[in-house]
């Protein structure tokens, strides 16, 4: 199962940037960034078995454990793509909330979204960790 990240604007080099790069680079799934202008252009269209997750401050918040219980599901029912949305400053429109799988969020605070693009990689590192029952994640 491929993890596909589309987010809105150029991360650049950045810290942040180090970061995202730090954890795809460690995930054991496939993974594919792409990157959208802060307003216009479109996502490409999503293939069949794709799942569409919106990161968005009115979604669902989720435990490290909840996500990895999701993707693995996802991956045996045999969805090939989980796309994650990442929106510009001003989020998600409401027809990118509306045709989402699910929304989720990052608690209750808001957060820059270069940097909700790292803590995204930083879950999706330690998703599969926690289904392979690796020490690396830690519930309490």
């Amino acid at each position: 199962m491929r993890l596909h990240i589309v987010a809105r604007g150029r991360i650049g080099r950045s810290a942040e940037a180090e970061l995202v790069d730090r954890y795809v680079k460690r995930i054991g799934w496939p993974v594919q960034i792409t990157e959208l202008p802060d307003r216009g252009g479109k996502p490409p269209p999503p293939a069949p078995a794709t799942v569409t997750v919106a990161m968005d401050e009115k979604g669902r918040n989720l435990s490290s454990t909840d996500l990895a219980a999701r993707l693995s599901d996802w991956r045996d029912r045999g969805i090939r793509e989980v796309r994650f949305l990442i929106g510009a400053a001003d989020g998600h429109d409401a027809e990118t909330r509306d045709n989402a799988d699910l929304l989720i969020a990052f608690g209750s605070a808001t957060w820059p979204h270069m940097l909700a693009r790292a803590m995204l990689a930083e879950q999706l590192y330690r998703a599969p960790a926690i289904i392979a029952g690796h020490p690396y994640h830690r519930d309490g």
